[in-house]
């Protein structure tokens, strides 16, 4: 059993007073960050192996990143779409050439990307492919994780996401994931106009398909006149090692879906992206956001796509995943009945009757210095900030191996 210190119980009793108790978090008090580091109130050090679910994959406080966001911060923060400003065009001509479309929709939160996606594949399938007003309808897979508002969890298969928060939207079908039988079979309706799919599903556990999976459902969804549409809001930006995951199969997403490390984990910044023929659908008025595309958030962006390149992320994040797997599968726990992953998003299997080993894990390793959370109840995900160095790595091992051995009480 775990008792936090008497400074961080005040924080905890603060959160639990006058919060909402919409999270269950590990009874840490975190107060600075840097690179792959975290210190808590009480001045202890841990490694972070969640990295803000992705967002800090340039690590914490990254100095160009915090540098350009200071430097904007003083100048001009929001003028609103009501108006140009001398950020936003630079930051459209920049993203857009670094991933290769011809405009880009910005937005703030990974879930806004997501609703903007759907919104946008829908108008391109009444405008363009000529689906009947009303009927459009996209496919989702079961498993999935694309946030939590009101329209997302509709498609949701998680019940805690969607107990009493009914009714819910329609114009969803719902398929197995990594299933091509099934996407295909779905694809028969002339009514879809898009297929919105996690090339790994990560909070369902950092489930991988099968190789060529992304690809055959490209391939498909191209033979059926339907919009391919990746979220890669946890995925992408290096993270897996590839800058985007769909990188892995040579796929080129219809409508491409980034948010979390777009901004380094210094604020709210998301993107949606398209070609002409997609993006153009949506005309003045019809879509928007008082921040979306805000100089604050233009600036900030360029310069974590920046470091992305410039410090070859994706390379590190694919040579310190295999060491990091490699590691564990030495380790031989029998309380490990599964490592998987791409890249720097990692995840175990617990083998352990007791339903709260998971849990317990992650409590163990926190008071050995490593963070983590339990996703789905018997998996903990591995993602550390892509900066980590092979040193670190095997430090991060050994706390691993360590901890285990709590699940043998």
């Amino acid at each position: 059993m775990y008792t936090a210190s008497a400074t961080s119980q005040l924080y905890i009793d603060l959160e639990n007073d006058f919060g909402a108790h919409n999270y269950h978090p590990l009874p840490v008090v975190l107060k600075k960050g840097e690179g792959i580091w975290l210190w808590d109130v009480d001045d202890k050090k841990y490694i972070d192996f969640l990295s803000g679910y992705s967002a800090v994959n340039q690590g914490h406080c990254h100095p160009a990143i915090v540098a350009a966001f200071l430097q904007q911060a003083q100048t001009l923060t929001l003028t609103s779409r009501a108006f140009y400003s001398n950020t936003l065009g630079e930051y459209e001509k920049y993203i857009t050439n670094y991933f290769g479309y011809d405009k880009v929709l910005p937005m703030n939160t990974g879930v806004e990307a997501v609703e903007t996606g759907i919104k946008l594949c829908r108008k391109w399938g009444y405008e363009v492919k000529g689906i009947a007003k009303e009927q459009a309808k996209t496919i989702v897979c079961n498993g999935n994780f694309h946030g939590r508002t009101s329209t997302v969890i509709s498609f949701s298969s998680d019940p805690t996401a969607k107990n009493n928060y009914g009714p819910f939207a329609p114009g969803f079908i719902n398929i197995p994931y990594n299933d091509i039988a099934a996407l295909e079979q779905a694809l028969q309706d002339k009514t879809v106009a898009g297929f919105l799919v996690e090339p790994i599903q990560g909070e369902a556990g950092v489930l991988v398909p099968e190789e060529g999976y992304l690809q055959k459902a490209k391939a498909l969804c191209a033979a059926a006149n339907v919009l391919f549409i990746a979220d890669e809001i946890q995925t992408g930006l290096c993270r897996t090692g590839k800058l985007l995951a769909c990188d892995h199969e040579d796929v080129k997403p219809d409508i491409l879906l980034l948010g979390k490390a777009l901004s380094g984990g210094m604020l709210p910044v998301s993107a949606v992206l398209a070609n002409n023929e997609i993006m153009l659908t949506i005309k003045p008025g019809e879509h928007g956001s008082t921040y979306g595309g805000n100089p604050l958030a233009c600036k900030t962006a360029i310069a974590a796509l920046e470091v992305l390149k410039k410090e070859q992320l994706a390379q590190n994040a694919e040579n310190m995943g295999q060491i990091l797997r490699d590691g564990i599968t030495a380790i031989q726990s029998k309380y490990i009945k599964q490592v998987r992953g791409k890249g720097l998003l990692n995840a175990i299997v617990i083998d352990n009757p007791n339903k709260e080993a998971a849990w317990l894990l992650c409590t163990e390793l926190m008071k050995n210095g490593l963070l983590a959370k339990p996703t789905h109840g018997d998996k903990i995900r591995f993602a550390p900030p892509l900066v980590i160095n092979e040193e670190e790595i095997k430090l991060s091992v050994e706390i691993i191996k360590k901890s285990l051995s709590c699940l043998a009480v």
